[in-house]
């Protein structure tokens, strides 16, 4: 019997032999400006993306208390680290303002929760999915709550060991599951993004769709992930990755995230189905070129 690892999200199926979904994770890049958020959904929306995915956290709940006071350099001058994380949230008004600039341009919008609270908060816009970040993998509390909303949820391994992995798919069950091979270096140097994990992944885990979250500088390894198999690929998004914020960096400017999409696409076409043909435009050489026993 064949498994397929195949997931809905949204309007779109997930998995081994559908197309592969495409992430643009806004995340807080935005740096608390609605407009630098509209910009990137557009701009994801152009380039091809299926969806963009933002972060949500309840500032009091994440920010352990002896960070809280801490004075950092921010874009709006210098103020406690509680205080800046407060200054990039969007509140319910800015979400539905997103929702329907995302309704608008016909792409999914879904979130990363960092604490319960969160998960209640974006419940109300009904996202077609829940992302964990590679910090939250242990946080099974936190995986649970989410993966009780009946949504489908996307794992992230990095920062983990091959056990704890284990140990969190032991406990969340594989229906609505998917898992995200990840390294969580920002940005990721090229000799430690081991893209073969995926494969190691997909012979544990043949009914669970596999893709590749990267953090690294460049788009030839998103591309080699598609090749070895991702379902799907999620890359941050900018921009300008000279904008302040500690993602810019490790993220891909929209002219980029166009030419990401529009490669993917090229190499699905290229990878075919494993079958041997004799195509339509080589029959003219065959005849020229074969020599007939």
């Amino acid at each position: 019997m064949i498994v397929m690892a195949e997931i809905r999200i949204g309007s779109r199926m997930v998995g081994d032999g559908h197309p592969v979904f495409v992430i643009g994770e806004i995340g807080i890049n935005h740096n608390g400006s609605l407009e630098n958020a509209f910009k990137l959904i557009e701009g994801a929306a152009r380039a091809g993306c299926d969806a963009v995915k933002f972060q949500k956290r309840t500032p009091d709940l994440c920010v352990p208390k002896d960070q809280r006071d801490i004075e950092r350099d921010t874009p709006w001058g210098r103020m406690k680290y509680i205080d800046y994380r407060y200054k990039v949230e969007f509140g319910k008004e800015e979400y539905a303002a997103i929702d329907g600039c995302c309704k608008e341009h016909g792409i999914e919008w879904f979130a990363s929760c960092w604490d319960e609270e969160a998960v209640d908060f974006m419940e109300q816009f009904t996202p077609p999915c829940y992302k964990a970040a590679s910090a939250s993998l242990t946080d099974l509390p936190l995986l649970k709550k989410t993966a009780a909303t009946g949504r489908s949820l996307i794992i992230s391994t990095g920062m983990s060991t091959m056990e704890e992995v284990e140990r969190t798919v032991a406990e969340l069950g594989m229906e609505k599951l998917l898992i995200a091979h990840t390294n969580s270096t920002y940005p990721s140097p090229i000799d430690e993004l081991n893209l073969r994990m995926m494969t190691t992944l997909k012979a544990l885990y043949p009914e669970v769709p596999i893709g590749y979250s990267g953090h690294e500088v460049g788009l030839a390894t998103t591309w080699a992930a598609v090749a070895l198999g991702a379902t799907f690929v999620e890359r941050h998004i900018t921009l300008d990755r000279a904008m302040w914020g500690s993602d810019q960096a490790a993220s891909v400017e929209l002219s980029g995230l166009a030419k990401l999409v529009e490669n993917i696409r090229d190499i699905e076409k290229a990878l075919g189905d494993g079958v041997k043909r004799l195509y339509d435009g080589e029959i003219a050489a065959r005849k020229k070129l074969r020599r007939t026993p």
